[in-house]
């Protein structure tokens, strides 16, 4: 990499550090948090900013001797082998419910993965005709479970690497990625195979299927196992079908010495998750994996790593949980499975208290809505002592403190948490998209803990930014980390530029070692997304406050311009309403260019949306009946006074009048992995939200402007 050297945090003459070793970056209240390189400057640039704990070198790892997160592992069993590592619950069908926590300590992950990869390397050779048993491509396709990581770290052991597939991700896309990369050998849960068997014949490459799920048991009836229902299936699509318990065995009975990967090896390729066209697949090595880990471990402030329990809930196929996961393996913490459905991860939660809570904005604002609900929206007594408990802490933060109160934490958040199964919570993570000042705050002040925003893409080993835990500045993503160096160029035609008042403004750019090596196959795209000079080209826009902190404001690609010529940035308007009003929880603004004003689309909080629309239709609605509330959401009446509720909301913001929405729809659940028009870290799709929604843009542009009164005199 030009212009920086690399260095790690421990030197070599040190030993390998433990998980308490590490000391998280503090920068003193009111300094600088990363600064300007003098010199660096150019025309239609900012200047290089450095994280002000790594002026002379960006971290590539934390110690010489660990540099592959196969030697990470490795290290973490030799030093807390008996620790608990992988933790699962299991359904009790007499009982209808959800086991307690049962965990499989670092030692016998650690034997799995050999039996397993032992095995996989037999049938790679015997029946998928791979005859370089070395860094080849092995799918995997399923939902969190310990299956997923024992394949990962399996791979990880004998110098190959993962091709990883969303859950949710459809078989059109499922095809795409398996031809690409020629996987041979896919490792699924049972509820997938079956997709993958529909279109076998479109995937010429794949030989082998190994359902992490037993394929018999001793229940089952004669010829109506799992094995015998797949067995003409597989035999006529010429693809071998084993369970992962026979592999493991396969594997016991021929144990293969390790293959280890150097560090710039492949370790995954990660699929974007899609907003636009079909995703690129990443290719992220374990160099660029150990870098962010460096980063982020000590980036990130925790009391006693080593008993850190991490709840695992957002797809391992994205690479937000991939880090977790990997910061949890170094610590030699414990890492605790959701038994599957999001719905009920409030249940797991209780079940494991966990005291690191990663998350996306979508999943927090639900949070913070159902909290309000049972404190500061309460009536009487109970609201009015949680509307002051709540003040308190927001003023604290607002004058530069944290936000913690010896009366509040114990009156107020000590039953917010326990309440919620948080009452051992240190951390919560937030990521993959913005998340509004008003919800960060009310978070912070509500769990009593530090919750801090980071940014990170696919292509920098989902890390870049993060914010300090003792800073509760809302609005930004913090400094750029130890591992990076960031500068900003000019986007003239959407007048943000370096030179800016009140701090640069322009396209962020990224350079370092967490930087992806290319997309796979795909040279053309590879060189889009560097300049001449290495920087990636990240595609957001971004301001450098007088700190160093960034402030992601834009995206380059993503505005449109209304027929009067106003240039229109929808991921800004969107997160104005979401914040400004109770009643929504998601939002998809949309403007036509032929059109005058903007039309939005908004899923609303049951919680408080049935109350309301309750009192404008004069008739009870519940929370939890889904059909009154679609029904409710389809009424004039209803749609009218939800938007003059939302205008009222955002009046006092900065929105200008061609930003304000005139006219929407609102539905229960309107954006969803499941109907395609969200990624799986819920980021919406925007294109394929306008074509899937277009008959009701075309009817609310047909309408006219809501907020005008007219519609009703016209039906």
């Amino acid at each position: 990499m030009a212009d920086a050297k690399l260095v790690s945090v421990f030197p070599v003459t040190a030993p390998i550090p433990t998980a308490d070793d590490i000391i998280s970056i503090e920068t003193p209240q009111g300094q600088p948090m990363a600064i300007p390189l003098p010199g660096t400057q150019a025309p239609g640039y900012s200047p290089i900013y450095r994280n002000v704990h790594s002026l002379d070198g960006l971290i590539d790892v934390l110690h010489p001797a660990v540099q592959t997160l196969y030697e990470g592992f490795e290290n973490t069993v030799r030093t807390r082998g008996d620790a608990k590592f992988l933790g699962h619950r299991e359904y009790i069908p007499e009982y209808k419910t959800w086991s307690a926590y049962k965990w499989e300590s670092y030692s016998r992950v650690a034997e799995r993965r050999t039996d397993f990869g032992s095995g996989l390397l037999r049938l790679a050779r015997d029946f998928a005709g791979i005859t370089e048993l070395t860094n080849f491509p092995v799918g995997i396709y399923a939902p969190n479970r310990p299956e997923w990581i024992i394949t990962d770290f399996a791979l990880q052991a004998y110098g190959l690497y993962a091709v990883t597939l969303y859950d949710s991700l459809g078989p059109d896309a499922s095809e795409y990625i398996m031809n690409l990369t020629e996987t041979r050998i896919l490792v699924a849960s049972i509820n997938n195979i079956p997709e993958i068997l529909a279109i076998k014949s479109q995937l010429p490459y794949l030989k082998i299927i190994i359902s992490m799920d037993d394929l018999e048991s001793p229940l089952d009836m004669p010829g109506h196992s799992k094995r015998s229902l797949l067995k003409t299936w597989t035999a006529t699509q010429d693809v071998k079908l084993f369970s992962f318990s026979e592999v493991e065995k396969m594997g016991r009975d021929d144990l293969v010495p390790h293959h280890p990967p150097l560090p710039n090896g492949i370790l995954t390729i990660n699929f974007t998750s899609g907003t636009t066209g079909r995703p690129k697949g990443v290719v992220l090595t374990h160099a660029n994996a150990l870098a962010a880990l460096a980063a982020c471990s000590c980036h990130l402030a925790f009391e006693h790593r080593a008993q850190i329990i991490v709840i695992s809930y957002l797809p391992l196929a994205h690479i937000y949980e991939r880090l977790t996961l990997a910061q949890v393996m170094c610590f030699g913490a414990a890492y605790g499975f959701f038994h599957g459905q999001v719905l009920e991860v409030l249940d797991d939660i209780k079940a494991l208290r966990p005291t690191v809570f990663p998350s996306v904005p979508r999943l927090l604002n639900r949070v913070e809505e159902a909290v309000r609900v049972k404190t500061v929206n309460a009536p009487g007594m109970a609201g009015a002592i949680s509307r002051k408990a709540l003040q308190s802490k927001l003023d604290d933060m607002a004058n530069g403190g944290q936000g913690r109160s010896v009366l509040w934490d114990a009156l107020w958040s000590r039953k917010i948490r326990k309440n919620a199964g948080f009452d051992r919570l240190q951390v919560i993570t937030t990521g993959s998209a913005p998340i509004t000042g008003d919800t960060l705050q009310f978070l912070r002040a509500a769990f009593a803990c530090n919750v801090v925003q980071g940014y990170g893409l696919t292509e920098s080993f989902a890390f870049g930014l993060l914010g300090e835990p003792t800073d509760k500045t809302p609005d930004h993503c913090g400094p750029p980390a130890i591992s990076v160096e960031i500068r900003l160029r000019d986007v003239p035609e959407m007048n943000y530029r370096s030179t800016d008042e009140g701090g640069p403004r322009g396209e962020l750019l990224m350079r370092g070692p967490i930087i992806f090596r290319e997309y796979y196959k795909a040279p053309d795209k590879t060189a889009e997304a560097f300049d001449k000079d290495g920087w990636f080209l990240t595609g957001d826009v971004a301001k450098i406050d007088s700190r160093g902190r960034v402030h992601i404001i834009d995206r380059v690609k993503n505005f449109f311009k209304l027929s009067q010529g106003e240039y229109v940035a929808p991921e800004q308007i969107e997160n104005v309403y979401i914040a400004g009003s109770d009643l929504i929880s998601t939002a998809f603004v949309h403007g036509d260019s032929v059109q005058s004003f903007l039309v939005g689309i908004f899923g609303v909080n049951p919680d408080n949306f049935a109350p309301f629309a309750s009192r404008v239709l004069g008739s009870h609605i519940s929370p939890t009946d889904q059909h009154a509330l679609a029904a409710a959401c389809d009424q004039i009446a209803v749609r009218e006074a939800v938007l003059k509720n939302m205008s009222k909301a955002v009046a006092r913001s900065k929105l200008q009048g061609f930003e304000k929405v005139k006219n929407l729809m609102i539905k229960v659940e309107p954006f969803t992995p499941e109907n395609g028009l969200v990624t799986p870290t819920m980021k919406t799709k925007r294109n394929e939200c306008v074509k899937y929604y277009r008959a009701d843009i075309d009817r609310m542009y047909a309408e006219g402007d809501l907020t005008k009164g007219t519609i009703r005199s016209k039906l």
